[in-house]
């Protein structure tokens, strides 16, 4: 059974930092892409960034580049999300998931995802 379970959301502040953390576990890690998606009250479920199988390869939403950095570590097991210079239009739950392609193309490219983890930006 595969379970992606997400940490380290949280409440900051406009132009703070958070980092999030996905424990993978069920699935032979480093044979997946791994990202994050968003979700903000009333939007559709949005693309952040992913990750491909070696980490060498990333990709990101045009709204986050430059703020935002997703990085594995295959040995654990482990995708981290981190978030600088964060904004209020950033909040949202943000999914952890696994594919077997970059998922930029939206959420019917994702096999797995995570239960979620909140992130709320204050003006």
């Amino acid at each position: 059974q595969v379970q992606l379970s997400e940490s380290g959301g949280g409440l900051v502040q406009t132009g703070g930092s958070l980092r999030l953390s996905c424990a993978a576990s069920g699935l032979t890690f480093s044979s997946y892409a791994m990202g994050w998606f968003r979700q903000a009250p009333g939007e559709e479920r949005e693309f952040v960034a992913s990750v491909m199988w070696l980490g060498g390869t990333t990709y990101y939403a045009d709204s986050v580049k430059g703020r935002f950095t997703i990085s594995r570590d295959n040995a654990k097991n482990t995708v981290y999300l981190q978030m600088n210079s964060l904004k209020p239009e950033d909040t949202a739950v943000y999914y952890c998931t696994a594919g077997t392609s970059t998922m930029r193309v939206g959420k019917q490219s994702v096999d797995y995802w995570g239960q979620g983890t909140q992130v709320t930006v204050s003006s």
